[in-house]
């Protein structure tokens, strides 16, 4: 069995909080950790714990099977999931854009 890309899981963490326009202090605040300790995890210091890993996901609007999609035999699926699971905040009129956008990539 292979570890865990550590580096990959910190990096994806500090992209999503980022676009998102969050900052490490707020992610730190509602996984219940030290800012530095946000730092230490994005920045590949520390590995980041399980327990902490939901928290950050939860305070991210993520899940853990996005974050770890890399780490399986099959991310597409993982990646699907996670699609369907922005989706459902949108609106209609969005869905039937993203739709149209998707078509057209293809």
């Amino acid at each position: 069995m292979k570890n865990l890309d550590f580096v990959k899981i910190g990096r994806k963490l500090k992209e999503i909080r980022i676009s998102r326009g969050l900052t490490q202090e707020y992610v730190a605040n509602m996984a219940d950790v030290n800012t530095s300790h946000i730092s230490n995890i994005e920045n590949n210091r520390v590995k980041i714990s399980l327990s902490t890993l939901v928290h950050v996901c939860n305070a991210l609007s993520t899940t853990v099977d996005y974050i770890l999609a890399d780490e399986y035999v099959s991310p597409s699926s993982v990646l699907e999931q996670e699609i369907l699971h922005e989706l459902k905040s949108c609106s209609d009129g969005t869905k039937e854009q993203i739709l149209k956008i998707v078509k057209a990539l293809q």
